[in-house]
C-alpha cells in the first residue's frame, strides 16, 4: 500500500513506520493521520509482522495537530456518522496505536508535543536520545488534552506529575523523561534508531501470539480488580496456546538444546 506522507519498511518481522513531513516537524494533517490509520492496519493484519517501530523524518518526532493554513469551512452537509462520532481524530489516533495487540516502540527522534507527544505516550514503549523533548502544549492553545494524553499520561508517570508536565505546559527534556518514566530507555543520538530497532528484535525472537496474548492482558488489568485480572490472565492462556507449533517447539528446542524457531502457528 502506498501513502502520501508516511513510509512503511519491513525487515523481517518488524515494520519501521517513517513519518513523512520533516518541514513540518511531521505536523499531524488529515492526509499523515489517515497515513497513520492505514498503516497501523496492515501491520496489523500481516502476520509477518509483530513489532512496530515509528520514528519522525528529519529533526523531530511529531510536532502535534497542524495548524497552519486557513481552517477548512465546515461542509453543508455533515454525514451522520461524523455527528455521531465522539472521538474525532484525536480519539480515533489514540485507540488506533493504543489498541495495536503487537508491541510498538516509538523512537523519539526530536520534539514530541500536544498530539504528537499523545501519538508517542500511546506507544508501548519509549526509546529518546539527548535531543528528545516533550511538551503538553494544549493549555497554550488554551485547549485541555485530547488524544488519550490525559488517559496515558498518568499511568505511565503517575496522577501528580502528569498534572504538573499539562498544567504548566512545560518542556521537559530527555533527562528528566527518563527520570520520570516517560522515556524507558536513554540512548547517544546516533544510536537512536539502533536501540529500538535491537528492542523489537529482542521481543520478536518470542512467540507472537504469546506477545499479543501478553499486551491484551497487560492493557486490560490495568482497570480491573484482582478477581477480574485473574479471569484475564486465564484467558489470556487461552489465547497464547492456540500456537500448537510454537506450544511444542518450546519444550523442544529446551530437550534439544538449541535456539528456538517460532512462527506464530
Amino acid at each position: 500500500m502506498g501513502y502520501e506522507y508516511l513510509n512503511l519498511e519491513r525487515d523481517e518481522h518488524v515494520a519501521l513506520m517513517t513519518l513523512n513531513r520533516p518541514e513540518t516537524l511531521n505536523a499531524l494533517n488529515a492526509a499523515l493521520r489517515k497515513d497513520i490509520s492505514n498503516a497501523v492496519l496492515e501491520v496489523r493484519e500481516d502476520d509477518e509482522i509483530r513489532a512496530l517501530v515509528i520514528i519522525g523524518a528529519g529533526r523531530d518526532f511529531c510536532s502535534g495537530a497542524d495548524l497552519s493554513g486557513p481552517r477548512p469551512e465546515p461542509p453543508e452537509k455533515i454525514p451522520q456518522n461524523q455527528r455521531l462520532d465522539d472521538h474525532g481524530w484525536v480519539g480515533r489516533q489514540a485507540m488506533t496505536i493504543g489498541r495495536l495487540d503487537k508491541p510498538v516502540i516509538a523512537a523519539m527522534n526530536g520534539v514530541a508535543a500536544g498530539a504528537g507527544m499523545s501519538l508517542a505516550l500511546a506507544c508501548d514503549l519509549r526509546v529518546g536520545s539527548e535531543k528528545t523533548n516533550f511538551k503538553t502544549v494544549f493549555p497554550e492553545r488554551s485547549l485541555s488534552p485530547d488524544a488519550g494524553m490525559t488517559f496515558f499520561l498518568p499511568r505511565i508517570i503517575g496522577y501528580s506529575r502528569a498534572a504538573d508536565l499539562i498544567f504548566t505546559s512545560r518542556r521537559v527534556d530527555a533527562e528528566e523523561a527518563y527520570r520520570l518514566g516517560l522515556l524507558d530507555r536513554l540512548v547517544e543520538h546516533e544510536k537512536l534508531l539502533e536501540e529500538p530497532i535491537g528492542l523489537a528484535r529482542q521481543i520478536v525472537f518470542w512467540p507472537p501470539m504469546a506477545i499479543r496474548s501478553s499486551k491484551w492482558v497487560l492493557q486490560r488489568n490495568l482497570e480491573c480488580d484482582l478477581e477480574q485480572a485473574l479471569r484475564n490472565e486465564t484467558v489470556g492462556l487461552s489465547r497464547a496456546r492456540n500456537a500448537p507449533h510454537d506450544m511444542k517447539e518450546s519444550r523442544l528446542s529446551w530437550v534439544e538444546k538449541r535456539p528456538p524457531v517460532f512462527t506464530g502457528q
